[in-house]
């Protein structure tokens, strides 16, 4: 996979979770203002809908209920993506970091625990070759 095919698929995963984020956001502030709205909305988007979010939103638009909600999650969704999409790169990266970190540190302390029995048994059989011959 190319770089730009990596950095496409990202985009769209991105795109598709900043869509999830706003329409939970949205039912969230639905069920204290207008639970009824909240309720529908929260049924439409189940089953996986949220999925694909720009098919979601399409979709959406389609239905008498959703065509206001559509704008609201666009304008949401935008909200969303001015806050976070600054901070990304450098999270991303600090959090890799630090996980590939943890993850050669448990990868070398397994190797290290893997090597002990190994070195345990070769005493053990040094100690009984030496007490074979002491008698």
């Amino acid at each position: 996979m190319q770089p730009k095919d990596i950095l496409r698929d990202t985009t769209e995963i991105v795109q598709n979770y900043l869509t999830y984020q706003a329409v939970k956001l949205i039912i969230e502030q639905l069920s204290e203002t207008n639970p009824g709205e909240a309720i529908w909305l929260r049924k439409y988007s189940s089953g996986g809908k949220l999925q694909d979010g720009e098919n979601y939103i399409q979709e959406l638009m389609s239905e008498v209920q959703g065509k206001q909600l559509v704008m609201r999650i666009l304008a949401v969704r935008d909200d969303l993506a001015e806050q976070v999409l600054e901070y990304i790169p450098e999270m991303v990266s600090t959090s890799i970091k630090q996980a590939n970190l943890e993850h050669r540190r448990r990868l070398l302390e397994r190797l290290t625990q893997s090597s002990e029995p190994a070195d345990n048994l070769d005493t053990e059989l040094d100690a009984n070759e030496s007490s074979d011959e002491n008698k």
